[in-house]
């Protein structure tokens, strides 16, 4: 009984609180479909009257034929829909099934059918009808029971949910998607036996509860963008069916949890934008299968894991913004191969020193190659979950965040050959090595704010699909090599605050760049600076040479018409790899068929 008095101080509270600055007073009566439907919601029940409690529905027809006046009914004021309803607490006997009138009050925000009894009748699976614009369901200790309609995930504007103590059981959907809504409060825990969970984008707060532990069919658990703090559960490391793991953009702290057994099928692991501490656990070696890794916006102290090469799956290694140190270059000559099929790399915004790592980039196999034939629209990579005994594609595109002028920029389009290295705002050294222009694949790179000096390697003038190119803020010298207008796809190019002289190359897509490309360059001189050639004769300049075979080949990017955003302001092109939907307002149609749950 007190359990019963608490659940119902705390859900009238709760309502009370969403509809405080509802309207009280109406300027017209209700609809007439919405009062017949009423009242033919309230005559399908038997009103068990109690002592204690006085039902809602006793004084609706004594208050009058508007029913924006009755008791637990509220409108809106400007259209006189009703878009309220709480009945909790009614002394409701009967069921509700799917064609009930409840669901002809098509303009419903709030339901509140909590503490009544509905005779252990299912929830219509017709509560998806009001999916639109609800944004309170209570029907916690109503006496329900059977299965969990499906339907109940697809509200797209919930806040509020309660389905607690309403005896559910039997089947349960093999995934929840609460993602992107306004949920507050601790952590939902979904039944044991779940295999996706979604509930990022909501304003989720607390710690993760340890009965995730036990969800050992759990294959995709995304908690990104909310308000999670405390430290990381250890046994996420554990969870044998784990194939991607999500929980960037929280308040976590403390280390990286540290087992993470061998066998696992962790696919993705997304770490970045909390507050982690410590090394990097070596544990992570065993991840044999990992393909995404991103760690960035952290507090992480660690010298460059090197050991992260020998994971031959690797594609995408995030680190930005933490406090790595030391030098990247790996002496290792027995070891062949080192990230073998690494396509994106960032390690931005670091305490990095020493020279530019020449043994590494012999090794990126995966960045030399151009990959023209295999070039596909969002299929970054593709996971295959198990469900029922079936393989299915799960597919996770990403969208990219590079930064170019101060002016944060997102690709909205990707390819499976996208590549791109980020070694901006470290502390590196020495010449760029001619060793980068085997890398033709690449179509970013960021060098920007290090203290490399020498030339530009001319041999850079190979990367023909090269699209963005930062070498600002170092201590460059000599000329901007004429090479580089081979680079006919090159949109963002930024050599400014260096040391460069003599004058700018004209032709191709040199012809599009502005003067803050090569503000700082005290020597440099030609369009689009205002400084005039005193002693070169920029017309006569003699054209670049050839550095491609292949350069009618490759405009992939280009020819597949990749998007610039303006988004705001920032460091490095890569600040972070994030995964977007195929069709963001559609994922949740498009999740319910490619896994057969309509």
């Amino acid at each position: 009984m007190a359990s019963s008095s608490t659940h119902f101080f705390v859900s009238s509270l709760v309502f009370l609180m969403i509809s405080f600055f509802q309207p009280s007073s109406h300027q017209q009566l209700c609809h007439k479909d919405e009062y017949l439907a009423l009242m033919q919601f309230k005559d399908s029940f038997v009103i068990e009257r109690q002592a204690s409690t006085r039902p809602k529905v006793d004084l609706w027809k004594s208050q009058g034929i508007d029913c924006c006046s009755w008791e637990g009914i509220w409108c809106d004021q400007n259209t006189s829909h009703v878009i309220h309803l709480d009945l909790s607490s009614s002394c409701l006997f009967g069921s509700i099934n799917s064609s009930s009138s409840l669901f002809r009050l098509g303009h419903l925000q709030y339901l509140n059918l909590a503490l009544n009894e509905f005779n252990f009748s299912k929830i219509p699976s017709a509560m998806g009808n009001l999916s639109s614009q609800l944004r309170a369901l209570d029907v916690g200790n109503a006496i329900f029971s059977g299965e969990l309609p499906s339907s109940i995930g697809m509200f797209s504007s919930l806040e509020y949910l309660d389905v607690s103590s309403c005896n559910l059981s039997g089947w349960v959907p093999p995934s929840i998607d609460l993602s992107f809504n306004s949920l507050k409060g601790s952590l939902p825990i979904p039944p044991l036996s779940i295999l996706f969970y979604w509930v990022s984008g909501n304003m989720f707060s607390g710690e993760i509860p340890p009965q995730f532990c036990n969800m050992t069919s759990l294959q995709l658990l995304d908690l990104s963008q909310n308000n999670l703090s405390g430290t990381m559960l250890q046994c996420f490391g554990n969870l044998s069916s784990m194939l991607v793991l999500n929980l960037e953009g929280n308040n976590f702290h403390g280390p990286i949890p540290e087992t993470w057994e061998s066998g696992n099928k962790l696919k993705e692991i997304k770490m970045g934008k909390n507050n982690l501490q410590g090394r990097l656990p070596r544990s992570l070696r065993n991840c044999k299968v990992l393909e995404f890794l991103d760690l960035g916006n952290n507090k992480i102290e660690d010298t460059f894991p090197y050991w992260l090469g020998a994971l031959p799956e690797l594609r995408i290694l995030i680190l930005h913004s933490n406090r790595f140190h030391g030098t990247i270059s790996i002496k290792v000559p027995e070891i062949d191969f080192l990230f073998p099929k690494l396509r994106i790399i960032d390690l931005s915004n670091n305490g990095f020193v020493g020279t530019l790592p020449i043994d590494l980039f012999a090794r990126w196999n995966a960045m030399a190659d151009l990959d023209e034939e295999n070039a596909t629209y969002l299929q970054v990579y593709k996971h295959h979950l198990m469900m029922n005994s079936f393989i299915l594609p799960f597919q996770f595109p990403y969208s990219m965040t590079i930064t170019n002028k101060g002016e944060k920029l997102e690709y909205a389009k990707i390819l499976e050959i996208f590549k791109a290295i980020d070694f901006s705002c470290n502390k590196f050294e020495g010449e760029i090595p001619e060793l980068v222009g085997n890398l033709k694949g690449l179509q970013l790179l960021n060098l920007s704010n290090n203290i490399l000096d020498g030339q530009i390697p001319p041999a850079l003038g190979y990367l023909t699909s090269l699209e963005a190119l930062d070498l600002s803020q170092n201590k460059l010298t000599r000329r901007i090599p004429t090479q580089l207008t081979q680079l006919n796809f090159l949109e963002v190019f930024n050599v400014s605050h260096n040391h460069l002289t003599g004058p700018i190359s004209k032709g191709q897509q040199f012809d599009t760049f502005e003067n803050n490309s090569f503000d700082g360059n005290s020597g440099l001189c030609g369009m689009p600076l205002s400084r005039k050639c005193d002693y070169y004769n920029s017309e006569n300049l003699p054209p670049p040479s050839s550095t491609s075979k292949g350069n009618e080949d490759s405009g992939l990017l280009a020819q597949f018409g990749w998007k610039l955003v303006l988004l705001g302001y920032g460091c490095g092109f890569l600040i972070g790899v994030v995964i977007g939907n195929i069709v963001f307002t559609r994922k949740r149609e498009w999740f319910m068929k490619t896994f057969r749950i309509w």
